[in-house]
């Protein structure tokens, strides 16, 4: 029996229609990736008789329960069990699964057995000896992993300051990371009164390689016996994961927009469909699909960007400098560092259609960014109407 090609445009909206939906619901949901330090072979720090591998494992465990009471957060864990999991593999998942947040959870130690309190660290340049040296005690853990050498070429665990400039920097993301990491650290003094050391910022491989707002909590210092004492107790990783869930929840609160983005997409999508359809127009070959199904921003002064590079030198913007890419632009804030992007646009469709093309001459670490009114915004408040 022969279709004719009206009840096939119907047909083929009610299915685009249901897809979207199901799509829509599937990614509706915060993504929260919980980090669990050290592990397996790699004990981390170990002091009075408490193993940081151990302490932070069974923390992490207990902040995972307090996150899923929520229903809007999806909880994922790069490990549930004393596994050495390699640094490289640790933001990898986050990236692969385009998480939300990124938290990595360990315990502090120095020779001195005074020192007491949390922090928490953000990417960024060592700012004192103190920060250089717990960067350089995360960091370590590369040296365990086999061919480290190859995996991170050009970078020294003993000098972590070579990080700078060796991957893409995420700059655009250390606002949120700084709040978030500002939240965890008032909820440990405030609502536990516990000793707050502030939030710090030091080059730590694997909040470099998140590729979305990230934090690294030291717990407190194994080192000083008292707090030992707490943090291996269950009361303590109680306490301390709740108030990191509380954090969490907030920050979850104030700056997550994906469901509105997704409900926005999925209307400019079913209204394109139908409009073909009445139309019954034809693509022709050298027209891309997304071009027709376009998402368009609701202002002209949204502005989509693809960007795939970053580093302290200043390179000629020719195509052979960049694998072939021809359409690249360059911005920095001081002269020192600069960022490298491919295209623009204001159709969220066509800058998807870009990050496949960049990621296809081998910048596989790139990622949408998005302009508006000229300033660097979320993607996510970029798609609001």
């Amino acid at each position: 029996m022969k279709i004719t090609r009206e009840i096939k445009a119907v047909i083929s909206i009610f299915f685009l229609f249901f897809s979207i939906n199901i799509s829509a619901q599937s990614n509706s949901k915060f993504i929260v990736v919980l980090d669990a330090g050290h592990g397996g072979k790699d004990p981390g720090n170990s002091n009075h008789g408490f193993v940081e591998k151990a302490i932070v494992l069974k923390t992490t465990l207990k902040l995972e329960k307090y996150l899923k009471k929520d229903n809007d957060i999806q909880v994922v864990l790069t490990r549930k069990s004393d596994v050495f999991i390699e640094l490289k593999d640790r933001p990898k998942k986050a990236n692969s699964i385009d998480a939300d947040l990124f938290v990595s959870i360990h315990c502090n130690s120095v020779k001195n057995p005074v020192p007491f309190g949390s922090e928490t660290f953000v990417m960024g340049l060592a700012r004192s000896k103190d920060n250089l040296e717990i960067a350089k005690q995360e960091n370590s853990v590369i040296l365990l992993e086999k061919d480290y050498k190859k995996t991170y070429k050009g970078f020294d665990p003993k000098n972590p300051e070579t990080l700078i400039g060796l991957k893409i920097l995420q700059e655009d993301y250390l606002d949120r990371s700084i709040i978030l990491a500002s939240k965890i650290e008032k909820k440990f003094k405030n609502k536990l009164n516990r000793k707050s050391r502030g939030i710090k910022q030091t080059p730590l491989w694997v909040l470099d390689a998140a590729y979305m707002p990230s934090v690294l909590v030291e717990l407190g210092f194994l080192s000083n016996k008292k707090e030992g004492l707490y943090l291996n107790s269950d009361n303590g990783q109680n306490e301390m994961a709740e108030a990191i869930a509380t954090a969490i929840i907030t920050y979850k609160k104030e700056y997550f927009t994906r469901k509105t983005a997704g409900n926005i997409k999925d209307n400019s999508k079913v209204k394109a469909a139908v409009k073909e359809a009445k139309s019954n127009s034809k693509r022709t070959k050298d027209e891309p699909f997304a071009q027709k199904n376009a998402l368009k921003t609701e202002s002209a002064t949204v502005v989509f960007k693809v960007q795939f590079a970053a580093g302290n030198k200043n390179i000629k913007l020719i195509s052979s400098n960049f694998n072939g890419l021809k359409n690249v632009t360059v911005r920095t804030n001081n002269g020192t560092f600069f960022k490298y992007a491919y295209g623009s646009t204001s159709d969220y469709n066509v800058a998807k259609q870009d990050l496949k093309e960049v990621k296809s001459k081998g910048y596989s670490s790139a990622y949408i960014i998005a302009f508006k009114n000229g300033k660097s915004v979320s993607v996510e408040e970029a798609l609001k109407k």
